[in-house]
Formats: C-alpha cells, structure tokens, sequence
C-alpha cells in the first residue's frame, strides 16, 4: 500500500533517506515530547521511533496516511486531526518539539501557531517552501525580513541548516525546500506588552514602503519622541530591539 500526495493537502513526500536523517538528527534539545506533523507515510518517523525514551505523536489530517500509518507502525500515537485545530495544552503539560517535512500551503500558519503556543513548543526542526525557510530567518536590511521574522525573532533563535533540491519528492514542488531549527531562547523578553508588539509590527509591515513615521500614524507618540530618526526608516530596516523600544514608547490611554 502506498499513500497517493494529494494536491489540495499541499503533500510532497520526501524520497531521500539521507535527508530524513538529517532532519530528525537536527533534533538538539532534551524535550521529551516530540510531534511531528503531516508524517505522510512514515520516512521522518521511522527514525524518530528509533529514539528511546520519548513521548512521540503525530498529527495527520489524511485518512489514507491515518491508515498505512497505523497499518505500518501499530505502536504509533496517531492525532488524526488538523494540527492548526489542535489544543496543545490538553495534550501537553510540559515543552514539546515540533518536527515535519511541512505542508506547504499552511507552513506560515503552522508558524503562527507555534507563536501561539510559544510557552509550551520549545524547538521547530522542519522542511519549508524554501523562501518562507528564508525569510523566517531573514535578518534586518534583507528584503525578505517580514513580519514573520519579527515575531518569531522575538522569542526564538532561528538557524538555517541545508536547501533540499525539488526532485528529491514525489511529486515534486516547483520550488527548492530549505530546513530550519527554531529554539526558544529564554532570555528575549519584550518590555513592551506583546498585543501591542504584534500590532505595530504588522501594522508596520503592512505598509513596508512607507516610513514609520507615515506607517504608524494610528499610534499616538509624544512629539518630541516622533522627531527620533527612526521613524525616518522602513520597517525591514528595524531589529526586534528597535520595534520593542518604540512600543515603549506609544501613548495607552
């Protein structure tokens, strides 16, 4: 039996074993609760099986993969479910890693809610479209920094490992995959209340040609502070540090 990649599921199975390896070996903290995502017909998960002493799952919305999984690796915890409308606190008490060759048609919101659940996910070892691989780990001046890379930015590490090429799938995309390791980093903390941090990023953004200055013009600053020249810049051009500083400084009534 063999899973048929659906189109509609954004499914490009990897067919390199070599690659699979890797991947699940990018693996670098101690969690010891491990999901993967869209596991397909099982090449990471082999080898996560392998690994002793884990408390490891997979979430899989595909009801062919559902039952070669089950009919391959029987001992296998299997969330049959859309993990975007999963409740990870009711599955998890303590942090978890999230590994997967990802859809490419939710990754960046498989991203967002991993920002969502930020306090309990911990470690994202995954495969991307490459472009978002990129610009989740864009740094300040880089055309493809957005608001994705601010935001996870401000509460992880984010390290670019290896490019996969398209005919290492089947199907294959149209475009290269890139994998990347996301790591909780404990000691960036904003100063500024973070709805307020995500709203003026995404505002920001949302009109990136514009200066913060013209961008911003829904926040109310005081007018000495709206002569700093910072807000003579573009939002690509801004650090993490540098949107929280000026968050600090917006008037809360």
């Amino acid at each position: 039996m063999k899973v048929t990649p659906k189109k509609a599921l954004g499914q490009h199975f990897l067919n390199n074993e070599e690659v699979a390896y890797n991947i699940v070996n990018a693996i670098k903290s101690e969690n010891k609760n491990i999901l993967e995502i869209g596991p397909g017909m099982g090449v990471l998960t082999k080898y996560l099986l392998e690994k002793q002493d884990l408390n490891f799952s997979v979430v899989e919305i595909d009801d062919e993969s559902v039952v070669y999984l089950h009919r391959h690796y029987p001992q296998l915890q299997i969330f049959a479910t859309d993990f975007l409308q999963m409740n990870l606190a009711q599955h998890y008490s303590k942090e978890v890693t999230i590994i997967g060759n990802f859809p490419y048609n939710i990754s960046s919101q498989i991203l967002f809610k991993v920002l969502e659940n930020k306090d309990l996910v911990t470690e994202v070892v995954g495969m991307f479209q490459k472009e978002v691989a990129e610009r989740v780990a864009a740094q300040p001046g880089k055309k493809m920094y957005g608001i994705l890379s601010v935001l996870l930015q401000a509460f992880y590490d984010i390290e670019y490992l290896f490019t996969v090429d398209e005919n290492q799938f089947t199907p294959p995309p149209k475009v290269k995959s890139g994998v990347i390791r996301i790591t909780k980093n404990c000691d960036k903390n904003l100063r500024s209340p973070e709805p307020l941090f995500k709203s003026v990023v995404k505002t920001a953004f949302n009109q990136r040609r514009k200066t913060l200055r013209n961008s911003l013009k829904t926040f109310r600053f005081k007018e000495d502070y709206l002569q700093n020249e910072i807000f003579s810049l573009r939002p690509e051009q801004l650090s993490v540090s540098q949107f929280d500083e000026i968050c600090t400084h917006i008037l809360v009534e």
